[in-house]
């Protein structure tokens, strides 16, 4: 059991922003297509976090083109190359499951001052 609790904190990445439910982030993930590898950048708002540990896990959501779009991201995952905020959210919940049935201006969250 030791020897799994190491090769767990070994592959835990030790710079990680701070952020939490309710703030922006721009999120950058590494594509691979056949040979080549990219970065692209997945900006939305931060509805959930859960887990701890190398299972730590966050998920973000953002509209495009009038569909809302989900994603969870891995905290340590190697593809997660860089998470940015954007601003600071000021939200009064640890999930944000209730943007999911707003649209426009009410899928807003307020800014943290």
């Amino acid at each position: 059991m030791d020897f799994l609790k190491k090769i767990s904190e070994s592959s835990l990445k030790s710079t990680l922003p701070e952020f939490n439910v309710g703030d922006t982030v721009k999120v950058d993930v590494q594509i691979t297509e056949g040979e080549r590898t990219r970065i692209q950048v997945f900006e939305g708002t931060v509805i959930a976090k859960k887990g701890n540990g190398i299972s730590e896990t966050f998920t973000v959501r953002k509209v495009s083109y009038g569909f809302g779009v989900e994603r969870v991201f891995p905290m340590h995952s190697p593809s997660v190359k860089d998470v940015r905020v954007i601003r600071k959210g000021r939200v009064r919940r640890s999930k944000l499951y209730y943007l999911r049935e707003r649209i426009g201006k009410a899928a807003k969250v307020k800014q943290k001052i």
